[in-house]
């Protein structure tokens, strides 16, 4: 088993749903960006805007202002550093990527921006192709599905097809099932149950189940769904995820070691997932 990337979370946001306001500060940003590679992250993901549900969207301005010094300070320090760039909005991918990033992680699937694909196809980078049927507020207006591991993977391919058309290598797409968006807590079980289903579509999968709410029982808080988190990365793993989106990586990097002692040295005893 080839264990999945982790990939850091590095929220310069005030209104993230886990940690939010944390690392606004640029120093702040960078110093807990280099905890994570430390920790084991292998990509480190910033993001400039919240899209937790019921938050409103911040100007292209305010976003590149935040997340653009704290891209450079990370390349400039670790120059062999793979950086991400959680991003709806085109020109901030561009910009991103021309300070140092390498992946354009979109949680639209191009849907927010239609000059994203186009954009990615120019910058001939990796881009993460998420699942999306709405944000801010709306987002959870459009949870009804019949079979939601079937018409997630479906609508996924649309967007890949879409992707593919303006130009995007079909080997630079990595898909992502959008956990909690538009989803509900059964979705998200029933597309964790089926990452199979996924991996099989031929493309890379990234997987973000980090402390989100289907994790956990209420009033629960975020960091005390790390434990959880890093068990849905053992599910991940085995399924053959391309990586995992993770606040915690110190906390998944351990149960990838351990998985991998059990692989090797008493595979016969490793029940099923």
């Amino acid at each position: 088993m080839v264990r999945p990337l982790i990939m850091g979370v590095l929220n310069v946001t005030p209104d993230s749903f886990s940690d939010g306001g944390q690392f606004v500060d640029p120093e702040t940003a960078l110093r807990h960006g280099l905890q994570l590679i430390t920790d084991g992250a292998d990509v480190v993901d910033v993001g400039g805007e919240s899209t937790r549900p019921g938050t409103s969207r911040v100007s292209s301005a305010i976003e590149q202002t935040r997340v653009l010094p704290v891209i450079a300070a990370l390349r400039a320090a670790v120059p062999g550093a793979s950086i991400s760039i959680d991003t709806m909005r085109a020109e901030t991918a561009r910009l991103a990527v021309e300070a140092g990033a390498t992946i354009v992680n979109d949680v639209s699937g191009g849907l927010m921006d239609p000059q994203m694909f186009s954009t990615v196809a120019e910058l001939d980078c990796d881009y993460v192709c998420q699942h999306w049927r709405g944000s801010g507020s709306a987002v959870q207006e459009h949870t009804s599905y019949t079979d939601v591991v079937r018409e997630v993977r479906a609508e996924l391919l649309l967007r890949v097809d879409a992707a593919v058309a303006a130009g995007v290598a079909a080997e630079r797409i990595i898909v992502d099932p959008g956990l909690g968006f538009a989803k509900e807590r059964a979705h998200d079980w029933a597309i964790i149950c089926e990452l199979a289903s996924f991996t099989q579509l031929g493309y890379p999968v990234l997987l973000g189940a980090s402390r989100k709410r289907f994790l956990s029982q209420p009033g629960d808080t975020p960091v005390e769904r790390d434990a959880a988190t890093a068990a849905v990365s053992v599910i991940a793993a085995k399924a053959g995820m391309w990586a995992v989106r993770v606040h915690n990586p110190a906390a998944t990097a351990l149960v990838f070691k351990a998985l991998a002692v059990c692989e090797c040295k008493v595979k016969p005893c490793v029940p099923e997932l």
